[in-house]
């Protein structure tokens, strides 16, 4: 077994939350995401990230269970997909999430997709987290236009918004607004899916070169610095391991500005204030179609 150095996040509900983890998004479920999964824990993982809408759910719950490694020492994040928000649904939904996953409780749940019944879907989150089902809960792809549609009708401050993240693409608009109240933020595309201009630029390639480093990992400490909760996804063992190795240097706060400063003020490649993302996204997955 690996050792984890992975140091934590404090969340505002004050739940401790790995700051660097392991996502499965796309990762298909024919023994793909199990061994995957098996693997990052092996090499010291100890938060996965999946989703209702990932299709995966059932593969990641076996993966941990037949790790060995105690329940409470993995970090679990799952999605309701928005098909399931009307609130009975909701309800419904996040217990076929335990069923799937196999566990008692999941640390981290989200709002997956930011439209329709989003504050029925929320009220059935905060019972379940009130009834111990679910640890912390959160929201994703919430722009501040979104954000200030929904959760100032929220009860309880959502503890994480996760969201596109990468340096071309910094969110500074949308983290004053969750700086406010103390919600972190969780990077999806943490290393711009892979875009070549980002790791082609020089002062990330200087870097990395300076510590020994690849470009990938000089983003991904990057982030970390910022105090972004990041969970690249691979499906090669060797890159899964590397991926994890940024905690053993520290970017100057010179270098940190000079990142900065690649941000382009621009938007993501998903943008959810589009007209017609809802409808979209309902047509493309259909959570329910092998019930």
């Amino acid at each position: 077994m690996a050792e984890t150095n992975i140091p934590t996040f404090k969340l505002n509900d004050g739940t401790e939350i790995p700051s660097f983890g392991f996502g499965v998004f796309k990762i298909p479920a024919d023994g793909s995401t199990y061994k995957a999964v098996a693997d990052a824990l092996k090499l010291g993982y100890r938060h996965i990230d999946t989703a209702v809408a990932y299709f995966n759910e059932q593969e990641v719950g076996k993966a941990i269970k037949d790790s060995g490694i105690p329940r409470d020492q993995i970090w679990v994040t799952s999605k309701m997909w928005l098909q399931d928000f009307a609130y009975e649904d909701a309800k419904k939904a996040i217990d076929t999430s335990l069923n799937k996953l196999g566990l008692d409780y999941i640390d981290l749940y989200l709002i997956h997709q930011p439209y329709g019944k989003v504050d029925e879907a929320w009220k059935a989150m905060e019972e379940a987290k009130k009834a111990g089902k679910i640890r912390s809960i959160g929201v994703s792809n919430m722009t501040v236009k979104i954000w200030n549609e929904f959760v100032p009708k929220f009860a309880t401050m959502p503890s994480v918004n996760q969201v596109q993240f990468n340096p071309y693409f910094q969110q500074k608009d949308l983290r004053k607004t969750m700086a406010k109240a103390h919600v972190t933020l969780e990077a999806w595309g943490p290393l711009g899916q892979g875009d070549k201009e980002l790791f082609n630029e020089p002062i990330l390639n200087d870097m990395a070169k300076k510590y020994g480093k690849d470009v990938g990992q000089i983003i991904l400490r990057f982030e970390h610095q910022e105090g972004v909760i990041v969970f690249p996804k691979s499906v090669h063992e060797a890159r899964i391991k590397s991926n994890k190795e940024i905690f053993d240097f520290e970017l100057t706060s010179d270098e940190m500005d000079a990142i900065r400063a690649l941000d382009r003020n621009g938007k993501g490649m998903h943008d959810p204030d589009a007209p017609g993302v809802k409808d979209q996204l309902l047509g493309a997955f259909d959570v329910h179609a092998n019930d």
